[in-house]
């Protein structure tokens, strides 16, 4: 049984203050928990299960040699965020595990600029992965990549794309980047761009493109819409999923 203390340690991970002095975060549900066992369990610090988790998965774990806490549902509910926690809640290390930072003078890659939504983000990470993506770029006003909100949509992804913070300029001062493509509604038609290597800008969620940056591209790109049309815009990640898309057709088409 969890003390109350426990309980209140547990739940402070919940506010980023204390995850950065930590450097701790949650990651929580059966999924996830699963892949960062399968993946990375040196990462995990503290393991919480439920009994039928624990009937489930205890040979593994005992392979792996974790210790656990075996807590009710209702514990479980206690410190997590979800309303129906699933299975297990795993007090993780913060990454260190990443290769160096792509050059996006051979490559492409996405900056998002101020994004703001957990959900966005880590759904943009999920897409990433999928289309072979290591890394993507935020302004430092997005939000945390250890919020659990993101690791939560990320759905395993933070595993496998590091999220690097820089302001637009300094990245494109420091890697000498030439190409810079952003995400508009006035843009020339991404199905008639050839894209070479370089940055792919999304805006944020409300506001777009910063007065800023949009100061910074060499190309707007925009994703045509039907001419009957009345949607406004698009989600930040629904948008970068069509462009990811259409970026590994193009290099699948090379």
């Amino acid at each position: 049984m969890l003390s109350k203390n426990q309980i209140k340690d547990l739940q402070s991970l919940q506010l980023k203050k204390i995850r950065d002095q930590k450097s701790l975060f949650i990651a929580e549900g059966s999924k996830t928990v699963l892949e960062i066992l399968e993946q990375k369990p040196e990462i995990i610090k503290d393991l919480f299960v439920t009994e039928d988790f624990m009937t489930k998965q205890g040979e593994a774990l005992e392979t792996l040699g974790l210790s656990t806490v075996l807590v009710s549902q209702e514990e479980l509910r206690k410190i997590s965020l979800q309303p129906s926690p699933s299975g297990a809640l795993a007090i993780c290390h913060f990454l260190t595990h990443f290769e160096k930072e792509p050059n996006p003078t051979a490559s492409i890659s996405f900056f998002l600029d101020d994004i703001r939504d957990p959900g966005n983000l880590g759904t943009i990470m999920r897409l990433l992965a999928w289309f072979g993506h290591s890394t993507v770029y935020c302004s430092p006003s997005s939000c945390e990549v250890y919020n659990p909100k993101v690791i939560q949509a990320s759905m395993g992804a933070f595993l496998r794309v590091q999220v690097v913070y820089r302001e637009l300029n300094d990245l494109i001062t420091e890697k000498k980047i030439k190409n810079i493509y952003g995400a508009v509604l006035d843009g020339r038609s991404l199905y008639t761009e050839k894209f070479s290597h370089g940055l792919i800008v999304i805006g944020n969620e409300a506001n777009g493109i910063s007065d800023i940056n949009l100061e910074l591209l060499s190309e707007k790109i925009t994703i045509p819409a039907a001419q009957a049309n009345s949607t406004e815009s698009l989600n930040a990640a629904m948008a970068t999923s069509i462009i990811a898309a259409e970026m590994f057709r193009q290099k699948l088409g090379s």
